[in-house]
């Protein structure tokens, strides 16, 4: 290997009708590549997490388990096209309190914030970024998106929100992914980390293992969408670069940033997840003065039998006052 490096932004089958990588493939090619660590960052959820962790710890690899959330502009409650633009950033676990904090936040994006794409917002992201490590993400970062249409005092401004809440667990994603606008983030980006002290990793958005297999995602979007392949209009990716990249290949098309590279080390190094299986945990229930979990069961079985036996009894007799 050229370079030392980890690819830290990768989606799987689990970024559902978007990625195209299965995590046994992920596996392999990781090992082919003699990398030593691979993240998982899929969309908005942690599907694939146990079976990515447990896969990779097998393999001799070191998992680094992600996720790529999608931000409210406003609030992950609002329910309509007022709650704004849905921003990205890419979280890291670093330790188990991390992994705690990304699930809570995968879990309430889901289940409380969930429109058109599971939703946080700012508010709960301040509430559970401990143990996290925070990327900026692709093009549609918040950061990244104010550098090619806001300018860069309000990406700067932004930067400086997210350095206040993570410190130095805040790194800016640099990409080389044949995008026009991509070059113009990336200076924007590598300005913004020079002048506030924020390190660069290169990153490349990982959807598809092999750059073969850029047609067959085209495919896959088709699906997602709704469309067919020979349809103009239809949504798709305008590069074909979005694939699992050998080292070699990064060290080559990040040789104007080698640090961006080495950095990649420093955040798998920083992300030591060790996850304990064979254990149960169970909820911790509260239970008022004087009772017991004994007593708070045998009370709610008596008081559903209750309720069931008189619900039978009601249509019993409606039952043969119709038929009678």
């Amino acid at each position: 290997m050229s370079q030392p490096f980890t690819h830290l932004h990768v989606h799987t089958q689990y970024s559902m009708l978007d990625g195209a990588i299965r995590i046994g493939d992920l596996i392999e090619k990781t090992k082919e590549y003699g990398m030593n660590a691979v993240a998982v960052t899929d969309h908005g959820a942690m599907y694939g997490a146990l079976e990515f962790y447990t896969k990779a710890k097998k393999a001799g690899l070191r998992p680094i388990i992600g996720c790529e959330l999608y931000i409210a502009e406003t609030d992950h409650l609002i329910h309509d096209k007022s709650a704004g633009h849905n921003f990205h950033l890419v979280l890291l676990a670093m330790n188990e309190d991390g992994y705690r904090n990304l699930m809570k936040l995968a879990s309430v994006a889901q289940t409380a914030g969930f429109y058109y794409k599971p939703r946080i917002d700012r508010k709960l992201l301040a509430s559970h970024h401990e143990g996290l490590i925070a990327l900026s993400a692709c093009l549609h970062g918040e950061v990244p998106w104010l550098i090619s249409h806001s300018g860069m005092d309000a990406a700067r401004q932004k930067a400086l929100e997210l350095q206040q809440l993570f410190g130095d667990r805040l790194y800016f994603e640099v990409q080389e992914n044949g995008i026009p606008e991509q070059t113009k983030v990336n200076v924007g980006l590598q300005e913004l980390g020079n002048d506030l002290g924020i390190k660069l990793v290169a990153t490349n958005d990982c959807h598809y293992l092999n750059k073969d297999e850029a047609y067959a995602h085209e495919v896959l979007l088709c699906i997602q969408t709704s469309k067919v392949i020979s349809d103009p209009g239809r949504f798709k990716f305008s590069t074909d670069e979005l694939y699992f990249k050998p080292p070699e290949v990064m060290a080559r098309q990040f040789s104007w940033c080698p640090e961006a590279l080495s950095n990649t080390m420093e955040v798998a190094e920083r992300c030591d997840l060790k996850l304990k299986f064979g254990e149960n945990h169970f909820p911790i229930f509260p239970v008022p003065a004087g009772a017991s979990l004994e007593s708070l069961f045998e009370h709610a079985c008596l008081i559903t039998s209750v309720k069931n036996v008189a619900s039978a009894s009601t249509k019993i007799l409606t039952f043969d006052a119709v038929s009678g």
